[in-house]
């Protein structure tokens, strides 16, 4: 695995910065947590949006149109390999023109930028509203993303653990996951240390805690579930918000 850079900006939102590429998941940057603004954003050649709910496009209930990945997407015109409900949804929303927008599912794996994305289960919901109506779009998914050097990083957005992890492991063989771990809508740290296991990588980084009073996982609680696993010695990465962290 070659070395690559993340920036965490609270709750899911996570920038990448693999083969002078910068990917942008979950990018909702006006979460309580984040230092940095959607407005900030000066560059991205790859967006990945796990699944529609508001804390992970961006947005307000029923203008995720205006959402931090829309604008975001508007301005610096990414390659978005997305679930096929969200592709529609996203040919109505973004002007023609703007962002490179994909329609696939899981199973699938393309080419964005010169990385592979491959998109994988996850087991969770997705959709919000607009207009007063429910909008649905599309089933939650994570990703993985591939450079030619072999580096393979996981975002398994919202999730619990669920057995074929293991097939993620066989098929992809990612050396570091990114995984919820705030309990209540995800799972929570004792079951994010299951996931590790189940993965087989070696190094961690917890998302999806702290943002919110429910939230109550913790990256030491982490530490102490993968201890009780015998997995002391997977490394995990827990950086403050905004802080640049080098891995590999």
């Amino acid at each position: 695995m070659a070395s690559f850079r993340f920036t965490w900006y609270g709750h899911s939102a996570v920038e990448l910065e693999l083969n002078e590429k910068r990917i942008l998941i979950d990018p909702w940057l006006g979460n309580p947590r984040s230092p940095r603004a959607a407005a900030d954003i000066d560059a991205c050649d790859v967006m990945l949006v796990t699944h529609g709910h508001f804390d992970h496009l961006g947005g307000e209930i029923g203008k995720l149109d205006q959402s931090d990945a829309v604008t975001i997407a508007k301005r610096t015109k990414p390659a978005w390999p997305c679930v096929h409900e969200m592709q529609l949804w996203l040919g109505r929303v973004l002007p023609e023109g703007t962002a490179e927008v994909t329609g696939m599912n899981v199973g699938g794996t393309m080419d964005a930028r010169g990385l592979s994305v491959s998109m994988v289960r996850a087991d969770h919901s997705a959709g919000d509203m607009e207009d007063d109506r429910s909008l649905y779009l599309g089933s939650p998914a994570g990703f993985v993303i591939g450079a030619e050097d072999g580096t393979r990083i996981y975002h398994s957005g919202d999730t619990d653990v669920f057995g074929d992890m293991t097939i993620i492991r066989e098929l992809h063989a990612p050396q570091v996951a990114f995984l919820p771990i705030g309990d209540h809508y995800t799972m929570g740290p004792g079951a994010a240390a299951m996931a590790v296991g189940l993965l087989g990588v070696r190094k961690v980084v917890p998302l999806h805690y702290g943002t919110f009073p429910v939230l109550v996982g913790t990256p030491d609680e982490l530490r102490r579930a993968l201890a009780g696993r015998g997995l002391a010695d997977v490394e995990v990465l827990s950086p403050e918000p905004g802080e640049t962290v080098t891995v590999g």
